[in-house]
């Protein structure tokens, strides 16, 4: 059983909708934010209606920064913002404190791990999201690319954080970033429209950026 916060609303109402052209996006159209990660990455930013994962070493080590600086700004122009089943309960202060409008964030609670896949999917395909966020703690190439494909038919930013093994399986996503712990740093795993950096980024670093 999915309980979900006006899950019907979200997809009937369609106010906030921007109604982006089906034409490819231009490059860069949603910086990450970071400046040493928006240099690393050949659209110079992350990959529009598209599926990215990060793969961190533990929980809380840096994966929801590094998505704040644009989700806050998603926020700003009234773009929903849906985190589908987080492990965590989010805590609304840090998330007012990055920049994010509190009003533009949903959460869906799912009880089954299937039932939240479907209900990404769901909101992804929907065209009425700016990003939705996931948390998959196992998920095939199939249920990959269901995502991939609804995040393109909905111009949707999409982010799966999956465990950091799961790097070892090939993955259908537009981009892969796996994040360490000690030393602090993040590895591009794979890009496309271009080939993955070499050498890591320090986390550090992008968070001046």
């Amino acid at each position: 059983m999915v309980a979900v916060a006006a899950l019907d609303a979200l997809f009937d109402d369609r106010r906030l909708w921007k109604g982006r052209p089906h034409a490819a996006p231009p490059t860069g159209a949603q910086p990450s934010g970071h400046a040493a990660l928006d240099a690393a990455l050949p659209t110079g930013g992350w990959p529009e209606a598209a599926l990215t994962e990060l793969l961190p070493e533990a929980d809380g080590i840096g994966e929801l920064q590094l998505l704040w600086p644009a989700l806050a700004r998603l926020s700003r122009a009234g773009e929903r913002l849906v985190l589908v089943a987080p492990p965590y309960r989010p805590f609304a202060p840090a998330w007012q404190a990055a920049g994010i409008d509190l009003r533009q964030l949903h959460v869906v609670v799912a009880d089954d791990p299937r039932d939240a896949l479907w209900a990404t999917e769901q909101c992804l395909r929907s065209g009425s999201c700016g990003a939705v966020l996931c948390w998959p703690p196992a998920a095939d190439d199939r249920a990959l690319r269901r995502l991939q494909v609804a995040a393109e038919t909905g111009r949707t930013l999409a982010f799966a954080t999956r465990p950091a093994h799961a790097a070892r399986n090939p993955s259908p996503a537009a981009l892969r970033i796996a994040i360490d712990a000690r030393p602090a740093q993040l590895r591009i795993l794979k890009c496309r429209g271009g080939l993955a950096p070499p050498r890591p980024l320090p986390l550090p670093a992008l968070a001046g950026g």
